[in-house]
């Protein structure tokens, strides 16, 4: 039996009142390697203390997450290094084992070097059905010199059309950076290293769908898409440069798993905090952006937003209900 490890983190922040966070995650020898769980103690001066924080926190290992999804001889293994490659035969992808309802999801990520005109590499939730619910990343590649352009995209209840495009301060092709997904009952923020880049905010109160009762699957794949992706498909993918390769490590996914065998209509209940239940992402201060990180999506709006399909009056002449009472 391996040594179990526990970890304590101590962390202060400053709201309207000091909290502070105790955070414990204990790992086990579990006879199911792909789990292990993580206690949370969330202690708030003044307020409450001792109050259970539960969160499913799974290994960083690839194989206990995620399973090829097509093209398997097109993954390249390296010890914890995984590498998706596209050639002129096919691109590849994966998605992972189990689906979740609200929760974190990171991997970090190396795009494609050099001349990726034409490539897509995306990185999303999305849940099935024609009714679906979906969150992406997709990082359309660009020849030499010029940036790689962030595209992201919400879909609910099945409808999408909600881009937003931005290019990095950053060459994403150098070096590993991690991409995040924050999912709960308030917001869906997407992040860059734990910077936000985006937000979408639950409205329903406007009579706006909000994401909120369907379980995702987590999934990545790099593919060729020339007829869209670089400068609205002018530049092709130059296929002399292949293979073009994606390297992922670092998986993580700190969520709520959702088995096969819970309903759909109980998958909600499973998930939300109750009584002695308390989940991490149900807590107030996750429910809107810090100041901090409200500086940090204003500053990355103002800086390295392209597109945005709310200012798009050729697309949309009545501008969309959502965009009218988002702040972001």
């Amino acid at each position: 039996m391996r040594t179990h490890s526990l970890l304590l983190q101590t962390i202060i922040r400053s709201k309207s009142f000091t909290e502070l966070h105790l955070s414990l995650s204990l790992s086990l020898s579990l006879p199911f390697p792909s789990m292990a769980v993580s206690f949370k103690m969330c202690a708030s001066f003044g307020l409450f203390v001792g109050l259970m924080m539960l969160g499913l926190v799974s290994s960083a290992k690839f194989d206990e997450l995620f399973q090829p999804g097509w093209a398997m001889d097109h993954f390249i293994y390296e010890g914890e290094l995984l590498k998706l490659k596209l050639d002129n035969y096919s691109g590849a992808g994966f998605a992972s084992k189990s689906k979740y309802l609200f929760g974190k999801v990171t991997m970090q990520i190396k795009l494609v070097e050099g001349d990726s005109a034409g490539t897509v590499t995306a990185y999303y939730m999305s849940s099935d059905g024609p009714n679906h619910n979906e969150f992406d990343f997709e990082f359309l590649g660009n020849t030499t010199g010029e940036p790689y352009l962030v595209q992201t995209n919400v879909y609910v209840n099945g409808v999408g059309n909600r881009e937003q495009r931005m290019n990095l301060w950053f060459d994403p092709t150098k070096d590993f950076h991690s991409y995040s997904i924050l999912w709960n009952q308030r917001q869906v923020v997407f992040l860059v290293d734990e910077t936000p880049i985006r937000v979408h905010t639950n409205m329903e109160h406007k009579g706006i769908p909000f994401p909120k009762d369907q379980a995702m699957g987590v999934y990545s794949s790099i593919w060729n898409a020339d007829d869209w992706a670089t400068q609205g498909g002018l530049v092709k993918t130059d296929w002399s440069h292949a293979p073009f390769i994606a390297s992922y490590k670092g998986f993580e996914i700190d969520a709520c798993e959702c088995p096969v065998s819970v309903a759909a209509n109980e998958i909600a209940d499973k998930c939300r905090s109750s009584g002695e239940k308390r989940f991490w992402w149900d807590e107030p201060t996750m429910s809107e952006l810090s100041v901090h990180q409200s500086h940090q999506l204003v500053w990355v709006r103002a800086n390295h937003l392209v597109y945005d399909y709310c200012t798009d009056i050729a697309r949309f002449p009545v501008m969309p209900v959502e965009c009218e009472h988002h702040h972001h």
